[in-house]
């Protein structure tokens, strides 16, 4: 295992919605390159939360966030905006791809928004991603003209673009039947083992969670296992 991606110590999260509920409750763990981590626990009890505040979106927190050595308090929108587009790849339940573009042209904004490489390069990048993904015959289509399970690889190369530190993924499986589901767990096992890709999945599919390399368990706001 490689240094640490990501690491959180006592992070406590509020709601004052009309009465004051605690939803995190003082949450440290760690994460080193590579690790296939799931996060798993009854709905309600603060996965999605959290991971919100892990990827940077939500900074009204008490506690403290690394990724890649860097403290993430205090930090301005735009430097939060830049390090979500680099350093993290997120897949969700939907895939939220652009039906106007091209499945090439979908992969490729997350890169032309970090505008790090010329527009020629990104493109070859997401032709890269979407070839380790199997899809590459499938580039020059529009989103609507793939399946379930099709789409969902498409997000995950579009993920992978930035070569991020870690994938970010709230129920990536949860709209995809079982084949598909298995498709997109033995995609994500790939990316760790043979790109030592970080992986953290929030996901309420234990299957899922069994097969990967540790599970975060998280019951009332609090880890009980990691």
């Amino acid at each position: 295992m490689g240094k640490t991606i990501l690491e959180t110590q006592n992070i406590s999260k509020y709601f004052h919605d009309p009465l004051t509920i605690q939803v995190l409750k003082e949450v440290s763990f760690s994460i080193k390159q590579g690790e296939f981590i799931s996060v798993i626990g009854k709905s309600g009890c603060g996965k999605s939360t959290l991971l919100y505040i892990l990827s940077t979106m939500d900074t009204d927190y008490q506690g403290k966030l690394w990724i890649d050595g860097e403290l993430m308090m205090q930090k301005k929108e735009v430097d939060l905006a830049r390090i979500r587009n680099k350093k993290i790849g997120f897949v969700f339940q939907f895939h939220y791809l652009l039906n106007e573009f091209t499945v090439l042209q979908n992969v490729m904004l997350p890169g032309l928004k970090l505008s790090e490489h010329a527009a020629k390069e990104v493109e070859h990048r997401a032709y890269e991603k979407l070839k380790i993904l199997g899809i590459e015959n499938e580039a020059l289509k529009l989103p609507n003209q793939l399946s379930g399970g099709q789409k969902q690889r498409v997000a995950i190369a579009r993920a992978l673009i930035n070569d991020p530190l870690i994938i970010m993924g709230d129920e990536p499986t949860g709209n995809l039947d079982k084949k598909n589901g298995d498709i997109v767990f033995q995609i994500f096992k790939e990316l760790a083992s043979s790109f030592n890709q970080t992986l953290l999945i929030v996901t309420h599919d234990n299957e899922f969670a069994e097969r990967t390399d540790r599970i975060i368990e998280m019951e009332d706001g609090k880890i009980i296992k990691h």
